[in-house]
């Protein structure tokens, strides 16, 4: 849900009083706050159940194959470009560990992926508004995972149109297939889905 006007650009100072609200809010009201072109977007849900299972999954196998100086990341740093006025928290985040250990939002430039697991009370923010914003923050692949319909897809190739950045490739996959996201092929096999 977007609960606040499209004000939210160039770092201006609307984006500075959503942030502030953001902030002030995220310990006191369940769900998750995000901010984007529109706004501020809240998922009334707390992700549980097989939306954090799933995130744990992809997480756990992406590690198993990547090198030792990278992490999928599960955790709660933000990723921020305050001059495009957009504050946004995948739920896992394929970065460098010496890009991670940093006060405050992650640069989006350090991120070699965004994931996200479909949440059940806002799908259309993981499948258009962070396919919108992710390419807009230089976040080179994208993954989306939906328990929802046990299917996803995978975003990559940056490139330039009359709209702003956006993903040039998009490879759709079924749970139960393999699925490459940069350079590491993990199994969707028995994600959770929900009931």
């Amino acid at each position: 849900m977007t609960i606040a006007p499209d004000s939210a650009r160039q770092g201006s100072p609307q984006y500075r009083a959503m942030r502030d609200i953001a902030e002030r809010t995220w310990d006191g009201i369940p769900g998750k706050f995000e901010i984007t072109e529109e706004g501020i977007v809240h998922d009334m849900m707390s992700p549980g159940g097989p939306h954090e299972a799933t995130a744990a999954h992809v997480s756990r196998r992406l590690e198993k194959v990547m090198p030792d100086d990278l992490l999928a990341h599960t955790g709660t740093p933000d990723v921020e470009h305050e001059p495009k006025g957009i504050l946004r928290h995948p739920d896992v985040i394929v970065i460098a560990w010496a890009d991670l250990g940093v006060e405050g939002s992650v640069d989006p430039h350090a991120l070699i992926a965004a994931i996200e697991i479909v949440s059940r009370s806002n799908p259309d923010n993981d499948w258009t508004g962070k396919t919108r914003d992710y390419p807009l923050l230089g976040i080179p692949i994208y993954a989306i995972f939906d328990p929802r319909t046990g299917t996803g897809a995978v975003l990559s190739d940056i490139h330039t149109t009359p709209d702003g950045p956006r993903y040039a490739t998009r490879k759709d996959f079924v749970y139960g297939e393999d699925v490459t996201i940069a350079d590491w092929t993990i199994s969707t096999e028995g994600l959770p889905r929900y009931q």
